[in-house]
């Protein structure tokens, strides 16, 4: 968890930021992550996705806005995606990814359903499922309330995201518990404090696997997001006590990350989802992908440091 405050401070720096920016960088890493900045880029990504075998997550990069019209030109590029970019790759498994600050949480509530209801409606006629993603623990009551209010208002087509390293994640399990819910469950990226969040990756590990268990035995759609070989191991061990077969179970991945366990997966019949991120603000979603895993942070400094 040190390392993470250390590389999100970093990455923060303004110089650094210049030299992630600049153009070679951004072909050379920053693509790795990220499909690009512009749907037709993502929706070329996509293709090599599909013609893998595999399903994908979309999702258009941007969070905390404070402008109206800002929320509402994301609520037209979600608009635009579902009708016109996603139905140019045939028989594509997508789903679409929404982070609720980036639709209006934080200017006003009613604002932001509003937003979120004419993203599900465009998305329902497309018959595609759209899934609220988590964001930092101080945007989570707000997440549940507005899942549980759609849900009640009968939207059928809306998922949403848990991260088991939240020490609160069991209670939430408990309350959407009757919606039998469609859930990514994922270890959690956002840097949070003890009283918060598990710190140790150990506690994590067996929250991700008490919380499968759990989720798996009860009413829920369970989607497992990791790159962890280990955990993955457990989980599918798990899997076996349970009697589910690997077509039964959805793992999620992000683009750029554990590409050959990907494929491994893949290969193996368990069905695979890759989280596609693209737009102009991918910045801070690319921070937190390097100070997620050592491997990352290698792979920055062989760039960095290149003649």
């Amino acid at each position: 968890m040190f390392t993470r405050r250390v590389v999100l401070a970093v990455a923060d720096l303004g110089f650094v930021r210049r030299i992630i920016g600049s153009p070679r960088m951004y072909r050379s890493l920053v693509r790795r992550f990220v499909a690009g900045e512009t749907l037709e880029e993502a929706l070329e990504e996509i293709g090599g996705i599909h013609s893998r075998g595999q399903r994908v997550s979309l999702d258009f990069l941007g969070e905390k806005v404070t402008e109206p019209a800002l929320a509402e030109r994301v609520v037209e590029e979600y608009l635009h995606l579902l009708s016109t970019g996603l139905p140019q790759v045939n028989g594509l498994d997508a789903t679409v990814s929404i982070k609720l600050s980036q639709l209006g949480l934080d200017i006003d509530r009613e604002f932001c359903a509003a937003n979120v209801r004419t993203v599900l409606d465009a998305a329902a006629r497309a018959e595609r499922l759209v899934r609220l993603d988590m964001e930092d623990s101080t945007y989570v009551d707000a997440t549940l309330d507005l899942y549980c209010r759609m849900r009640e208002e009968g939207h059928e087509n809306v998922g949403l995201v848990l991260q088991a390293y939240l020490r609160r994640t069991p209670d939430d399990v408990r309350r959407l518990a009757p919606y039998g819910a469609d859930v990514r469950l994922c270890k959690g990226a956002y840097q949070e404090p003890p009283t918060v969040a598990f710190q140790r990756m150990a506690d994590v590990r067996t929250a991700m696997l008490e919380l499968s268990r759990s989720m798996l035995q009860g009413r829920f759609t369970l989607r497992l997001a990791t790159h962890d070989a280990a955990l993955i191991g457990d989980l599918r061990r798990m899997l076996e006590e349970l009697g589910q077969r690997p077509a039964d179970v959805e793992f999620q991945m992000l683009l750029g990350v554990g590409r050959s366990l990907q494929r491994q997966m893949t290969d193996e019949g368990y069905p695979m989802r890759i989280y596609v991120p693209y737009g102009r603000e991918w910045y801070a979603y690319f921070a937190r992908r390097l100070a997620e895993r050592p491997e990352n942070l290698r792979f920055v400094a062989r760039h960095m440091f290149r003649d």
